[in-house]
């Protein structure tokens, strides 16, 4: 959520600044419910000057000649009407505060300066690339045709099962999908220092309120019936981020560093996929996810940024798999997100560069949503933290892409190097291994 404080200081300079994430920030609206509160604050002061006032003025109606009966019932009925007004004014700031707070829970962060103009992601500007495609000597297959060739990629009987959006693996691949992950928690724990950590799989509405996914995108998660609210979470970001909400964090833990990692299942919806990536598994309502989640302070969070980026691209640069590095344009800039790196892995099948992983610095946006703080040892008193998080890989893009990378012209797969040791030292997978 957006510091209210601004945003009243400036709402037109605030609504201008989202004008380069295509959002239309109501100032007008924004300053009408504003004025609102103040003047029934300005009001309720009135009013309460007025009743201390009305309250003194017993004894000057005796001394005028008024009995003390008489002088206690006009001042108690001066009081009463006082009080009846100041409810409604109380009423009237809480619905006025209520409307702001609605408000801003569905305005979007604040895009850095530094986030390049562009409506779509056709405007996200590279930069960088890493690794050189392979050139292939025979006909390249996509993933679902080199997966189910070897047996090991089932979308039919997932559909039967389930439905479409879905996927079963066998064998060997269920294999490669599963040492991808514990190749991704290894290294983000070894080498990066991160914590592992197990979260729920289901969340509270509170907490998606305080990542930012609700309200605006309650069309895209999974819903569950029963006597609580509970939904299926969309990224493991959810429950880690959450782990801080009403929090204080004091300085000597926050110096030795809060990186969480964690792998989950992810579901989402895709309700706004409008039939993209029908084919396979790039876009489906249950995959795999390692996240990656820092919480720094403010001043580091730019920082932060680039290395839990570097943390994400050193799997891929593991696994030898050619991708590419976007900052994304406003356009394309998430709900809560002021600044985001995509890194696009290279897919032969498709002849293009698809996004395996998204690493956002969210500032103090959703700290601000959660009440997540530190103590500021200079001053002795809370300030909210700065969240940031990304992925460390998408698994099933991940296996996608070693499915479309790691092809061969006999139908067979290479294991990556990297994966090896985590497949019992298996070099290659063919239709009899799944």
């Amino acid at each position: 959520m957006l510091d209210i404080k601004q945003v009243r200081q400036d709402s037109k300079a605030i609504a201008e600044a989202l004008n380069k994430k295509y959002f239309t920030f109501d100032a007008a609206e924004f300053d009408a419910l504003d004025a609102s509160r103040k003047q029934a604050d300005i009001n309720s002061q009135n009013l309460l000057a007025e009743r201390k006032k009305a309250s003194k003025q017993v004894g000057e109606l005796i001394k005028s000649g008024m009995s003390v009966d008489d002088a206690k019932a006009q001042v108690n009925e001066t009081l009463a009407k006082i009080e009846s007004e100041l409810e409604a004014l109380k009423q009237q700031a809480k619905d006025a505060n209520d409307a702001l707070d609605q408000l801003l829970m569905a305005v979007p962060n604040l895009p850095a300066d530094e986030v390049p103009e562009g409506k779509d992601e056709s405007c996200n500007v590279e930069v960088l690339r890493w690794g050189q495609p392979r050139e292939f000597d025979f006909e390249v297959k996509d993933h679902v045709d080199v997966g189910e060739s070897l047996g090991g990629l089932d979308f039919d009987t997932a559909a039967k099962i389930t439905g479409s959006r879905f996927s079963v693996m066998r064998g060997g691949l269920a294999r490669m999908h599963r040492a991808l992950i514990q190749l991704m928690l290894d290294t983000h724990t070894r080498a990066h220092g991160y914590k592992e950590v197990y979260v729920p799989y289901m969340v509270n509405a509170e907490s998606l309120r305080g990542t930012g996914q609700l309200p605006k995108f309650e069309a895209d998660l999974f819903k569950l019936q029963g006597d609580s609210e509970y939904y299926l979470i969309p990224t493991a970001e959810v429950p880690v981020t959450n782990m801080f909400r009403d929090a204080i964090v004091e300085t000597s833990d926050l110096d030795k560093g809060l990186r969480f990692t964690c792998h989950t299942p992810c579901f989402r919806s895709e309700a706004g996929s409008y039939g993209r990536d029908t084919r396979g598994m790039i876009r489906q309502h249950q995959f795999e996810k390692v996240e990656l989640v820092q919480f720094v302070r403010p001043d580091q969070s730019d920082e932060a940024l680039e290395t839990l980026t570097g943390h994400a691209e050193a799997i891929l640069q593991l696994l030898e798999l050619p991708y590419r590095k976007v900052i994304l344009c406003g356009g394309d800039l998430g709900f809560s997100a002021r600044k985001t790196y995509d890194l696009e892995v290279w897919l032969p099948g498709q002849s293009a560069y698809r996004e395996i992983s998204s690493c956002s610095n969210f500032g103090d946006f959703q700290a601000r949503r959660m009440l997540a703080r530190w103590r500021n040892p200079e001053t002795g008193k809370p300030e909210l933290l700065h969240t940031l998080n990304g992925s460390g890989l998408a698994v099933g893009r991940t296996l996608v892409a070693i499915l479309e990378n790691y092809q061969q012209a006999d139908g067979s797969l290479l294991v990556p190097q990297a994966l090896r040791g985590y497949m019992g030292g298996l070099e290659r997978l063919q239709a009899g291994d799944c």
